[in-house]
């Protein structure tokens, strides 16, 4: 018997998340939830932009939704900008006896020894109570840089350093809120946007780094290490989130650094570029405008490059899309696994099951 989802927003994960459970086997939308009073009453179909209906009509009332009984409830609502408020939502759903998977906050991903004791005990006695499991996943953080790094140092025999990277052109990444609120692109460069607020980056992607270091046995030093590098615009740029003119902030590199005993041993880096031509002294993806490499230094020495794009060819779509994925096909996997917080150390192998195309 199929598993009944809920889908939980439909924007630029969301919409890709319900095309992802309608075409898996094992799962049926029972139900969408949206914020926006103009979307209600309108079919998931619509919505997702399907081009046809799915019989499945869109509501802002969560306790419908909820009397639903759902297995799972897929859940891609923004985050970034309410953090405490969002993860409030998640554990109401545990307590209502929902399965969910989310893309947010990222901090869920892997949150111990970044968020306060007594919140993940919550979450655990609302699982206890319930017998439901919370897992919060997706590309980054998520499988770039916890499944896939940790499936390659299954080939090493000494680790020096595991270094995740994203290689990116965000010019066509749709999320205003983020782009300039949150990075700063577009803003004078003596500002200091959210992103690069001291321990800020450590909440964002320090789950990345502590989860490899649990995944490989390794404590590390405490604080995490946070390294930033801004450039500004040397003209105007514009993308399709904000207009970034010159002498604002254009492009960013930052890390996020796991050292054990002062030495860097776990590393999550970006390199965000908000136009292919700025800072060619910096890595650039082997093809297209995107990817995640990593780097494992050691015995042997080893680089995979992960890249993605969508039909119409762009990275930024196909990242939405993988993100939406990573979390619908977990799910079959999130309702079998045990009650409470559930990171990617607890889960089986995710696989595409059923999607094969046929004919």
């Amino acid at each position: 018997m199929a598993l009944r989802v809920v889908e939980w927003s439909t924007g630029t994960v969301g919409r890709h998340a319900i095309a992802g459970i309608d075409a898996h086997p094992d799962l049926e939308l029972v139900g969408v939830w949206v914020s926006n009073p103009d979307k209600v009453g309108k079919d998931a179909g619509e919505l997702a932009g399907l081009g046809r209906e799915l019989g499945v009509r869109a509501t802002s009332d969560r306790d419908a939704l909820i009397a639903l009984k759902p297995d799972c409830i897929v859940h891609t609502a923004m985050t970034d900008d309410r953090v405490m408020e969002s993860i409030e939502d998640l554990i109401w759903f545990v307590e209502n006896g929902v399965n969910v998977v989310s893309s947010g906050p990222v901090v869920l991903q892997f949150p111990f020894g970044i968020l306060p004791d007594s919140l993940l005990e919550r979450i655990e006695k609302a699982g206890a109570a319930s017998g439901a499991s919370l897992h919060v996943n997706g590309i980054d953080p998520g499988f770039a840089n916890d499944v896939l790094p940790l499936s390659m140092t299954s080939l090493s025999q000494r680790i020096d350093e595991v270094r995740c990277q994203e290689i990116a052109d965000y010019s066509t990444y749709y999320q205003p809120v983020v782009m300039r609120d949150l990075f700063g692109f577009g803003q004078p460069m003596d500002t200091t946007p959210l992103l690069l607020s001291p321990g800020i980056l450590s909440m964002g992607w320090g789950s990345v780094v502590r989860q490899i270091a649990a995944g490989l046995g390794v404590t590390l030093d405490e604080p995490l290490v946070e390294r930033v590098e801004r450039v500004p615009a040397d003209r105007d740029y514009s993308t399709v989130s904000v207009e970034i003119p010159e002498g604002t902030m254009a492009a960013l590199r930052f890390e996020v650094v796991g050292q054990v005993n002062g030495v860097d041993r776990v590393v999550l880096e970006h390199y965000t570029r908000t136009h292919p031509d700025q800072c060619p002294q910096w890595p650039r993806p082997n093809s297209g405008d995107g990817c995640y490499r990593i780097l494992i230094s050691g015995e042997p020495e080893m680089a995979v490059e992960f890249g993605h794009h969508g039909e119409n060819g762009d990275h930024n779509v196909s990242g939405m899309i993988v993100t939406a994925m990573r979390l619908v096909n977990s799910v079959p996997a999130v309702v079998e696994a045990h009650a409470g917080l559930v990171t990617a150390l607890d889960l089986p192998l995710i696989t595409g099951r059923g999607l094969v195309a046929r004919g």
